[in-house]
């Protein structure tokens, strides 16, 4: 297991950016949660396999069809286990 940090930039705040990363999350069985942030990006952790997340950020770097994504900024860090789903918070 093991967790990522990620800070997405671009058109992804009011294009269903974060329901669909959850819906994406609930499907692979990844962890976490996802916010929008004052700035305009969307902040998100989740915890999963490699390979499961892996596949999650690759749908992260494309978003859904009415955003766009300029940039996902990646930081890996050691799984913690305290997610029991995937959310969407604030």
């Amino acid at each position: 297991m093991q967790r990522v940090h990620c800070l997405i930039t671009g058109r992804v705040q009011g294009v269903f950016y974060r329901a669909n990363t959850q819906q994406q999350a609930e499907l692979s069985g990844v962890k976490g949660w996802v916010k929008n942030l004052p700035d305009g990006r969307v902040e998100a952790v989740m915890e999963a396999s490699r390979p499961l997340l892996e596949k999650l950020l690759d749908w992260c770097r494309q978003g859904p069809e009415m955003g766009y994504v300029d940039h996902v900024e990646v930081q890996w860090l050691e799984a913690t286990g305290e997610f029991e789903d995937f959310s969407i918070r604030g």
